[in-house]
């Protein structure tokens, strides 16, 4: 489903303040690190997940609506926003991990999870990991899906990124940068659509320590090629998972394609393209966002996992594919293309 140029959407206006606002942040010591996260409403739990650099302050607009229905937990990953930001393990399994750990410590055993962007891989990597606590799987602009990412991303992950990032908040480049970015979006480019965006990522990284985490955790899913991570080759195993992945159609951080390229590859899921929308479609059409959002949870039901069933799928193998036979030809193909969309999976 996309949206049709020339129409207003829904979504244009800006959502309206619900009951006392934003959540407040709360803390949590789990594994002797603290955590930070927001926590709002009543009734079935709904996990919210960042990207790389932001916090859980990127979905405060988001929050208060869902939280009519919904028991709404935004945590701020180790290493982001309030929370602690040691010297630690930062690749998407780690988080899973922690988010599974924080739930548990809050007492939830089921949720459905929304993640975006490198949130997005966290939120896969979840289901993967953890089948039987995810009721379903809402994508965002997510990675995991392909090799290709903003170069500014794979910049970062060079030797030397800390001295770039710091170099960007000096008070004259910030100046050059801002009117760099103004240019962009006068001449209507797709990075013109992000670049405000992304620049507010690296002002919310003010001392080496925050700079360190950003960089460890990049580097854990992108290298000067791309990005390095895919879910591609388990993504059969989210039948019967329900599934929706929610892109704008201007994206210059994870490309368009990469939606398209996980709706085949997720048998089931919902695709929603939101038409000359960046990054953060939940920023720039938040009330299409949170409609879509609720609309899917209340027409689908929690995931009904089972050993058995888990069992059967990956005995079965990727559709498209013979189990038990490696080394057909198909199935070299089918590998091969595999390894050109990433290398290597998060386990």
């Amino acid at each position: 489903m996309v949206d049709h140029p020339g129409r207003r959407l829904p979504g244009d206006s800006r959502l309206r303040p619900v009951g006392d606002g934003d959540a407040e942040l709360h803390y949590r010591v789990v594994h002797g690190y603290r955590r930070a996260y927001r926590i709002a409403g009543e009734g079935p739990a709904v996990v919210l997940i960042h990207g790389i650099g932001d916090s859980s302050a990127t979905w405060a607009d988001l929050m208060p609506g869902l939280a009519r229905r919904y028991t709404v937990i935004a945590p701020d990953l180790l290493g982001h926003g309030q929370s602690d930001k040691p010297r630690a393990d930062y690749s998407v399994a780690a988080y899973a991990n922690g988010v599974r750990d924080l739930l548990g410590a809050l007492g939830i055993e089921r949720a459905t999870l929304i993640g975006h962007s490198f949130g997005g891989g966290v939120a896969m990597q979840f289901a993967y990991q953890f089948p039987e606590r995810t009721e379903r799987l809402v994508l965002v602009s997510t990675g995991g899906v392909g090799a290709e990412v903003n170069p500014v991303l794979r910049a970062v992950s060079l030797p030397g990124a800390d001295l770039m990032l710091s170099a960007l908040l000096l008070p004259g480049m910030r100046w050059q940068t801002r009117v760099f970015v103004r240019l962009l979006r006068l001449l209507d480019t797709d990075l013109g659509q992000d670049a405000t965006e992304l620049l507010d990522l690296v002002d919310a990284l003010p001392d080496a320590t925050s700079r360190s985490a950003f960089i460890r955790t990049l580097r854990a899913v992108v290298d000067w090629r791309g990005q390095v991570v895919t879910m591609l080759d388990r993504c059969y195993l989210a039948q019967g998972m329900p599934t929706m992945l929610m892109w704008g159609g201007r994206d210059s951080v994870v490309p368009e394609r990469h939606a398209h390229r996980a709706h085949a590859a997720m048998p089931g899921s919902r695709l929603e393209i939101f038409e000359g929308v960046g990054h953060f479609p939940f920023h720039t059409r938040p009330v299409r966002f949170l409609a879509l959002v609720e609309d899917f949870i209340e027409s689908t039901s929690p995931a009904d996992w089972s050993a058995e069933r888990w069992r059967d799928l990956l005995l079965a193998g990727r559709p498209g594919t013979q189990a038990g036979r490696p080394d057909d030809a198909h199935n070299r193909a089918v590998e091969r293309g595999l390894r050109d969309a990433s290398e290597r999976s998060a386990t």
